[in-house]
C-alpha cells in the first residue's frame, strides 16, 4: 500500500493577523555549512532552519567525513578534521543542486573532489560551467566523466575570474576555494545577494581575507589555514517576503520578528505600491492592508532588483488586484509553471514568452492544485488563503524544501490550513 503523499488543505477567506518569527535563510545556511570543510576545527552555526535541503546537506557532509553535532533547535557544530570520502554522489546531488557547493572547499582543502553533476531543479538549466571555468583559472584540472565532475589541484593559486553570467552558487564556490588559494583572487561580475555577504562574514570569522562581498567585484587574499568560528545565519528574506505578500493578499495585519527589512527593499517597495502600509525596525516588519490590492507590474532581475524567488507570490497577489499587471521573468526560463495551476482557481492570466499579463478579479475559487517547484508552491498557498472555499495543494514536498513549518506559522496568524498525509 502506498503512503499518502503530504498535501495542504486550506479554507480561504481569513485575513492573517498576529506575529511570527522568521527562520534562518536556507540559501545562506547551505554554503555556510559547506564552509566547515575548509578547516579541521569546530564550526558552530546557529539560526539554521529545519528544512529538507538542510537535512540533505548535513547527510552529504557526514558522508564526506564531517562530524556533525545537532545541538537543536537550530544549531549545529561541525568538524571536518577527517575528510574520508571526497565524493558527492548522484543520490545526494540529484535532490539538491546546492550540493555543488562542496566542490570549491573540498578542492581547496583536500586537493581533490568528485561531484555528481547536479539535477534537482525544475525551473531551468542553471549550468555549472562558471564554477568549472573559475576553478580551472585557479589551476584545477577538471574532467567530466560518467556524469561526475572530477577536480584535482595540489595547490590552487589566485586568479582574475570574470563571470560570464551572474551566478550565486558559482560566486560562493569560487570565494570558498579562493580563501585557501596561494595569492589573490579577484571575482568580477560576482553575484551581490545578501547570502554572499553572510557567507563572507562566516569565512572572515574563520580567518579569511575577503573584500567587496555584496559588490560585483570580490577580492580574496588566500591564507594558509582557516580556523574554527561561530556564525549565526541571516534571516530568510524570501520567507519574509512570502508572509508579507500573504498578509497583503488577505487584507491582514502582521508583524514579522527576527528579520531584516534592508534585505527586501525591492519587495517592500512593490508591497507599498499595492497599497499596504509598512513599518520597519532593526529586526522587525509590520504590514497592514485594508483594501483590495492595486496591481503591481514588475520585472525580476539579480539582486538588488526584484527577486525571481518572489515572482510567483506576487502573481497570486495580482490575481485578485483591482486592475491589470504585467510580470516579466528574466532569470529562469520555466518559471511560470504556476500559471496553469492558478488558472484552475479561475485566475485570468495570459502568458506571452517570459511575460505574464494578469487581469485581477474580485476573488479566486478554491480548487485542487499541484505544486511544481518551491516558490510556485508558495504562490498556491497564498492563492488558497484568499480563495473562496477549499483549496488542496498536492506535492508540497517542494514547499518543505524552503519553508520551515509553513502551515504552523500560518495557523498562528489565523489561517485555516492543515497538512494531510505523511511523508
Amino acid at each position: 500500500m502506498h503512503e499518502q503523499t503530504p498535501k495542504l488543505i486550506i479554507q480561504g477567506g481569513n485575513p492573517l493577523r498576529g506575529e511570527i518569527r522568521i527562520s534562518g535563510a536556507k540559501n545562506a545556511a547551505l554554503p555556510v555549512l559547506c564552509a566547515a570543510l575548509l578547516t579541521g576545527d569546530d564550526i558552530r552555526i546557529s539560526n539554521v532552519p529545519r528544512l529538507m535541503d538542510i537535512t540533505t546537506m548535513i547527510s552529504l557532509l557526514k558522508e564526506i567525513g564531517v562530524s556533525v553535532h545537532d545541538n537543536g533547535p537550530s544549531e549545529f557544530v561541525l568538524c571536518a578534521a577527517n575528510l574520508a570520502h571526497l565524493t558527492a554522489s548522484y543520490d545526494m546531488v540529484k535532490t539538491m543542486r546546492a550540493a555543488i557547493l562542496v566542490l570549491g572547499p573540498l578542492l581547496a582543502r583536500a586537493g581533490e573532489a568528485y561531484i555528481s553533476l547536479p539535477g534537482g531543479c525544475a525551473i531551468g538549466l542553471r549550468p555549472v560551467d562558471q564554477h568549472i571555468k573559475g576553478l580551472e583559472a585557479m589551476g584545477a584540472e577538471i574532467t567530466i566523466e560518467h556524469g561526475y565532475i572530477h577536480a584535482v589541484a595540489k595547490q590552487l593559486h589566485g586568479a582574475r575570474i570574470v563571470m560570464d553570467i551572474v551566478t550565486v552558487t558559482g560566486t560562493e564556490n569560487l570565494m570558498m576555494a579562493a580563501t585557501l588559494a596561494h595569492g589573490t583572487t579577484v571575482i568580477e561580475n560576482a553575484a551581490r545577494e545578501p547570502e554572499i555577504i553572510d557567507l563572507a562574514n562566516c569565512l572572515i570569522a574563520m580567518g579569511a581575507r575577503i573584500h567587496g562581498a555584496g559588490s560585483d567585484i570580490i577580492t580574496i587574499e588566500g591564507v594558509p589555514v582557516l580556523r574554527g568560528a561561530e556564525h549565526a545565519v541571516m534571516p530568510d528574506r524570501i520567507e519574509t517576503g512570502t508572509f508579507l505578500a500573504a498578509a497583503c493578499a488577505t487584507g491582514g495585519d502582521i508583524r514579522l520578528s527576527e528579520t531584516d527589512p534592508h534585505l527586501l527593499d525591492a519587495v517592500l517597495d512593490k508591497l507599498t505600491e499595492s497599497g499596504a502600509s509598512i513599518e520597519t525596525g532593526a529586526r522587525w516588519i509590520n504590514l497592514e492592508m485594508q483594501h483590495r490590492p492595486k496591481p503591481v507590474t514588475l520585472r525580476t532581475a539579480p539582486y538588488p532588483a526584484f527577486p525571481t524567488d518572489m515572482q510567483a507570490q506576487f502573481m497570486s497577489l495580482n490575481c485578485i488586484a483591482d486592475g491589470t499587471a504585467v510580470i516579466t521573468e528574466t532569470i529562469f526560463e520555466n518559471r511560470l509553471m504556476h500559471v496553469q495551476e492558478l488558472k484552475r482557481m479561475n485566475a485570468d492570466i495570459r502568458v506571452e514568452g517570459n511575460t505574464a499579463i494578469i487581469r485581477g478579479i474580485p476573488g479566486l475559487d478554491g480548487a485542487h492544485v499541484m505544486a511544481t517547484d518551491l516558490r510556485a508552491s508558495a504562490s498556491l498557498v497564498i492563492a488558497g488563503l484568499v480563495a473562496q472555499g477549499e483549496t488542496v495543494i498536492d506535492r508540497i514536498y517542494h514547499l518543505d524544501r524552503g519553508y520551515e513549518a509553513i502551515e504552523k506559522k500560518l495557523s498562528l496568524l489565523g489561517a485555516s490550513i492543515q497538512r494531510a498525509g505523511t511523508h
